[in-house]
């Protein structure tokens, strides 16, 4: 069903139930083994991308719809659009925002109810309404994969 909803779909994507676009998808482009929690929504009125291995959280939203700030042009329907770019091996965490024309780097870990509102360079740690990095993806992470839990390589596999 998605390969028929969405504009692009890789292999191994998976999408927990329920699932919202204004546009069914049909301006969603998602490479392969994409993992979305519940209540993803996407508002989809231009192209998103999102690239392989990245996962969503619950309840986020990536929003490609804006309305001017004037009073008068909103008065007259007035809405943007800017495509949403995604990178690889993200994780976007619970109940994440990204907002227009964002562009997200590879390798990113974004924080529980952050706001995205300037793009994100690769390789980092980013938090916060509004979102912004708070540390590089480094050596601590190669050894610890949650607070003071380290990871068992020996045990891992390949």
């Amino acid at each position: 069903m998605l390969k028929e909803m969405f504009a692009e779909i890789g292999d191994g994507c998976y999408i927990e139930p329920p699932f919202h676009a204004n546009f069914g998808g049909a301006h969603v482009h998602f490479g392969k083994n994409i993992y979305a929690n519940f209540n993803l929504t996407m508002v989809d009125d231009t192209h998103i991308y999102v690239g392989d291995y990245t996962m969503f959280g619950p309840n986020v939203t990536v929003t490609t719809a804006g309305h001017p700030i004037l009073p008068e042009l909103r008065e007259q329907g007035y809405q943007y659009n800017a495509a949403i770019h995604i990178g690889r091996n993200c994780w976007i965490g619970s109940g994440v925002m990204i907002m227009p024309g964002i562009i997200i780097g590879d390798n990113v870990v974004i924080g529980a109810g952050s706001v995205v509102t300037h793009d994100l360079p690769s390789n980092v740690v980013a938090v916060g309404t509004p979102c912004k990095v708070l540390r590089e993806v480094g050596e601590h992470d190669r050894e610890y994969y949650f607070k003071q839990h380290k990871i068992d390589w020996e045990h891992m596999e390949e």
